[in-house]
């Protein structure tokens, strides 16, 4: 009997919280939300979203309105909206109890702006995926022109790299190791300013100092890339400073293990600096 009494006691205790987080979750759910707390994680100096613009968009979208209640709100909708923009590379949104609830967001960090062929322009991120344009921001990267047939609809970089036929037709897993090389490497992020596609296949370097063209070639391995900007970086230490800036009109990095470099025409040590 007693333990008959003690299992009814315990069906009856049960039954009242399950009915109190009932109500509880009611009452929860009827309450109207607050502005979310947005925080936007940036790395570097490039922010391709705002937490006002964001906030923006997910109200022309309807996905936060006035009045809303805790169960009107979509989080999986909502974070699958915000996935779907390409500066975007990570997202959270979960609720807090009472009527509070954050959007944690962190953004892509752009290596190089693309100006293909067709007119078109994106970005290119640190991890190969593309990135679209904004109209509100830019940034200050890399600027890549020329005869390039990739376009914003592109598979990212890590899929041209695992397929063989994007590779022999696509230039983007190419300028994806140059610039995150120029990104990265401090000396070559304050001379290179701009990498061009020309119609015989090579890709030419523009400083920002000097007149000089750089005949970079191509750009099919890592190893590749790491030893033509080893020659570049060992010419530009040692011979520039003797030779001075206005000497060459190119410096050809095509060849394994030599640099072909041209002089101005009409050069002479008077013009020498």
């Amino acid at each position: 009997m007693k333990k008959w009494f003690i299992r009814i006691a315990w069906v009856i205790f049960i039954g009242i919280i399950l009915t109190v987080l009932y109500f509880v979750r009611n009452a929860q759910e009827k309450k109207h939300v607050e502005k979310p707390i947005i925080v936007i994680h940036v790395d570097g100096e490039n922010a391709f979203l705002t937490e006002d613009e964001l906030y923006i968009r997910l109200k022309r979208n309807g996905l936060i309105f006035k009045g809303q209640t805790k169960k009107q709100l979509k989080i999986s909708a909502i974070e699958k909206y915000i996935r779907a923009m390409s500066e975007v590379k990570e997202t959270k949104v979960f609720t807090n109890i009472g009527k509070s609830w954050k959007i944690e967001v962190k953004v892509r960090k752009p290596i190089a702006r693309i100006f293909n062929r067709y007119g078109e322009t994106f970005y290119l991120d640190e991890e190969g995926v593309i990135m679209k344009a904004s109209n509100l921001h830019t940034a200050r990267v890399v600027v890549v022109t020329g005869n390039i047939k990739d376009r914003i609809t592109s598979k990212n970089v890590k899929e041209i790299i695992n397929n063989k036929f994007l590779k022999s037709i696509q230039k983007l897993d190419e300028i994806y190791r140059i610039s995150y090389y120029v990104c990265n490497d401090p000396l070559m992020r304050a001379l290179i300013g701009q990498i061009h596609f020309d119609k015989k296949g090579d890709f030419l370097l523009i400083p920002i100092v000097g007149g000089q063209k750089i005949i970079f070639g191509s750009a099919k391995t890592d190893e590749e890339v790491q030893e033509k900007f080893k020659k570049l970086k060992i010419f530009y230490k040692e011979a520039i400073p003797f030779e001075g800036w206005n000497k060459y009109k190119e410096i050809g990095l095509k060849y394994k293990n030599q640099i072909v470099c041209k002089t101005v025409d009409g050069y002479t040590e008077e013009n020498k600096q």
